[in-house]
């Protein structure tokens, strides 16, 4: 860890601001050229004590680059993660209000829910199984409160400025269907993305980590490094199996998953 008590703050109540005002802030990798992934998570941590000291209640985790070729295309070799809370949640068949986020996009997931606390170093993908009450097709909206590209110096946002900025999460739209963990081949479930009724990506489970079961293992196994845990009623979004689409204003989206069910919105 590189970057001071004093840094750390003033980086997270700079994105707190940001996501407040619907307006970016530079590039914190530039701000900062010597920020390591612990100073990330560092203002990530601090960023998420900031939200939930606004009154937002916090309802699970999302995983992030969990493909090998988001990894490869960041030059990293494991996901990330952030916190979801209330304020992102949205129903089926939604319309996100026009101005509601900075630059969204959109990404399918499949995402689980938590009958029980779920910790410890040893967790794996039995023991996640096991902790689920349910799993269920979802859409993840991403969004950046550091910009993407600083267009003066032409430098891009790299993995620490996504980690600071809670791993760019931003919404988290849930299908109607649940479905018990074992009765369903995760690894091979997947999902149709259309945008305006058109086929743009397609996916399968396997995608993430091999199995999105492994990557929420993955997710209890760190955090339990920092005495952290997934809590029973939590969701967790395990990472997506297609590319980011963007979401500009009047874009409709929906996720096909066939029998494991659907998931939809619109943005105004």
């Amino acid at each position: 860890m590189s970057l001071t008590h004093q840094e750390i703050e003033r980086a997270a109540l700079d994105l707190f601001e940001a996501e407040l005002n619907r307006r970016q802030v530079d590039l914190l990798s530039e701000r900062h050229p010597e920020m390591e992934l612990a100073d990330a998570y560092r203002i990530q941590d601090r960023l998420v004590y900031e939200k939930a000291n606004s009154g937002l209640q916090k309802i699970g985790w999302k995983i992030g680059l969990t493909s090998k070729a988001m990894q490869q295309a960041l030059n990293i070799e494991t996901p990330d993660s952030g916190v979801l809370f209330d304020n992102m949640l949205f129903d089926d068949e939604a319309r996100i209000p026009k101005g509601r986020f900075i630059e969204p996009r959109i990404e399918v997931e499949i995402a689980f829910e938590f009958c029980r606390d779920l910790s410890g170093t040893g967790v794996d993908r039995d023991s996640v199984i096991a902790a689920t009450r349910s799993v269920m097709p979802a859409l993840e909206i991403l969004d950046t409160r550091i910009m993407r590209r600083n267009p003066k110096t032409g430098r891009k946002r790299v993995i620490v400025d996504t980690v600071a900025d809670n791993a760019a999460n931003a919404g988290i739209v849930l299908g109607g269907a649940r479905h018990a963990p074992d009765s369903v081949d995760l690894r091979w479930t997947g999902a149709i993305l259309m945008r305006n009724g058109e086929v743009e990506e397609t996916g399968l489970g396997a995608g993430v980590l091999n199995d999105p079961a492994e990557s929420v293992a993955w997710l209890a196994r760190r955090i339990a490094e920092f005495g952290g845990e997934i809590k029973k009623g939590e969701i967790v979004l395990s990472g997506s199996f297609t590319r980011p689409l963007e979401a500009t204003p009047g874009s409709e989206f929906r996720a096909d998953f066939g029998p494991f069910g659907s998931v939809s919105c619109r943005f105004e």
